[in-house]
């Protein structure tokens, strides 16, 4: 299935839980769907995040408000 970064916003948004995969989203657009996952109330998982900066690592969990989960395996 391919849904648009928008569209994986909105869904953060509205309550939505989410496996994404790191390698295949803009760090930016990251920060964004964690911010909108904790003001939903989802949970959102990032696999592959070594494609990240630790830095962006960072923002991306004070982003998500403890609605983020990083699978560093």
């Amino acid at each position: 299935m391919n849904i648009s970064i928008s569209d994986l916003k909105i869904i953060a948004a509205n309550g939505g839980g989410m496996i994404l995969d790191a390698a295949t989203i803009s760090a930016n657009d990251l920060k964004i769907i964690a911010s909108n996952a904790s003001r939903g109330g989802g949970y959102i998982t990032l696999r592959k995040v070594h494609y990240l900066s630790a830095e962006d690592l960072k923002i991306i969990a004070s982003n998500g408000k403890g609605h983020i989960i990083l699978d560093l395996t």
